[in-house]
């Protein structure tokens, strides 16, 4: 619980260290021209000058899943243990009872024999009859009980293999977004972003990357393209309508470039900042539209 209570503490201070960073160059922005040193975005950074709080979480995430995987085993075998351990404290009872329906059986018989009403041979023929049919009644209902208890361990069985190759995949597509991180170029972060859409096609977010990935190689139709098919799915992706926005301003389409901006601006406030310093929208510096925006953003 400790654990779990970090990790989301870090994934709520993420964002403002990430916006403190966004905020440092319009700082420097006080200093003289020939001081200032152009503003590199967040994505180009290299990964040894960025902050270990990530690198921490997804750390914090891949053991919180490790435990959980370890528990959710041991409650299938506590559970298993128990539920074997009722059918034979059950089948324990089920002797006994049976044992003494038995002598009661054999003394009412005797005194029935004693008194004369019927022989010997008929107590003994019924007394096992009546006893072979109270047995065989038990062994019905707990071999049904058993073939219960056989198909539902099945399932469990069945369902505990679908997590563990899931968290096997999710494991394997943690491995490839720490690889993108690392990737120095354009073109290796588009090849990791491959290998995880063919891990698990249709990921959203591997696709809005690879169109931030396709801007930074300035394919600006690649890159809408990608977020097309985003949005066709999530039409609120706010990641995805900030880079829809970044192409269609490359493109030289101002009002599809301002509308998708304020969307993205509305679905999150961190992107106001970010698009005050995004080069992409040099284009959109002298438009009144947007001015207003990053007017609002800077309120």
């Amino acid at each position: 619980m400790l654990r779990s209570l970090t990790v989301c503490l870090l994934l709520l201070l993420a964002p403002a260290f990430h916006l403190a960073a966004a905020q440092a160059p319009a700082a420097k922005q006080q200093v003289p021209a020939a001081t200032q040193e152009p503003t590199v975005p967040h994505s180009q950074t290299p990964i040894l000058d960025r902050p270990l709080v990530e690198r921490y979480i997804l750390d914090e995430l891949k053991a919180l899943r490790t435990d959980q995987q370890d528990l959710e085993r041991r409650l299938t075998v506590e559970i298993t243990d128990r539920e074997l351990a009722v059918a034979d404290k059950s089948l324990n009872y089920a002797n006994v009872t049976v044992t003494y329906f038995f002598y009661i059986i054999a003394g009412v018989a005797s005194l029935i024999a004693f008194i004369g009403w019927q022989s010997l041979r008929e107590i003994k023929t019924n007394t096992a009859k009546l006893a072979a049919e109270q047995l065989q009644s038990i062994t019905e209902q707990y071999e049904e009980k058993f073939k219960i208890l056989e198909q539902d361990l099945k399932r469990k069985s069945r369902i505990i293999t679908k997590n563990n190759r899931e968290i096997e995949i999710i494991n394997e597509i943690h491995t490839l977004w720490l690889h993108a991180q690392s990737a120095q170029t354009p073109e290796q972060k588009i090849a990791v972003y491959n290998e995880i859409l063919t891990i698990r096609p249709g990921d959203l977010e591997a696709m809005t990357y690879k169109a931030d990935a396709a801007m930074e190689m300035r394919e600006f139709n690649w890159a809408l393209s990608l977020c097309n098919r985003v949005l066709e799915v999530d039409g609120s992706n706010a990641h995805a309508l900030y880079q829809r926005a970044c192409a269609f301003a490359c493109l030289g389409q101002e009002e599809q470039a301002l509308s998708d901006l304020e969307q993205a601006i509305e679905n999150s406030v961190s992107f106001k900042e970010v698009a005050a310093n995004e080069d992409d929208f040099t284009n959109l510096r002298s438009n009144p539209k947007f001015d207003i925006l990053i007017a609002t953003s800077d309120s």
